[in-house]
């Protein structure tokens, strides 16, 4: 399975970027993880390029009005999507600054919420790496979860 995570706008903080970087490097030793930055603008304009860029793939939001799944439940959640013949690929939308459309939100298989806060695009992207690669270290039986 392929994970794809759409972000609008590329990141612009080092730290973030730092950060990004070093969990990709991570992940890339047990996951398929393809990150595409979009255009940033407008959430009318971005939830319509996410949802044509995600066309075909499993969708999830990242909206602070989502489920906000434990690492278990995401793990759970991993582990039923892996086994799914009908997912292929599971992308993740970052949406714009002013957040999803509301038609974007209806067309997502799921909406999670990583924190109940709003979170920077930058720190999103981050906090998401780090849930995934986290998850990975659980399903290996590694200690970095712990």
């Amino acid at each position: 399975m392929t994970w794809r995570i759409l972000a609008a706008g590329k990141p612009a903080l080092d730290y973030a970027k730092k950060g990004i970087a070093e969990y990709l490097k991570r992940l890339s030793r047990g996951a398929k993880v393809e990150l595409v930055y979009l255009k940033a603008g407008a959430s009318e304009a971005v939830s319509a390029d996410l949802l044509a860029r995600s066309e075909g793939t499993f969708r999830i939001a990242l909206d602070e009005r989502g489920k906000d799944w434990t690492t278990d439940e995401f793990v759970k959640k991993v582990n039923v999507w892996e086994m799914d013949p009908g997912i292929k690929t599971v992308s993740l939308l970052i949406g714009a600054s002013d957040g999803h459309s509301a038609e974007l939100r209806a067309k997502a298989d799921a909406i999670w919420a990583l924190s109940p806060l709003t979170l920077q695009h930058e720190l999103a992207l981050v906090v998401l790496l780090e849930q995934l690669y986290r998850a990975y270290t659980i399903k290996r039986g590694e200690p970095y979860h712990r």
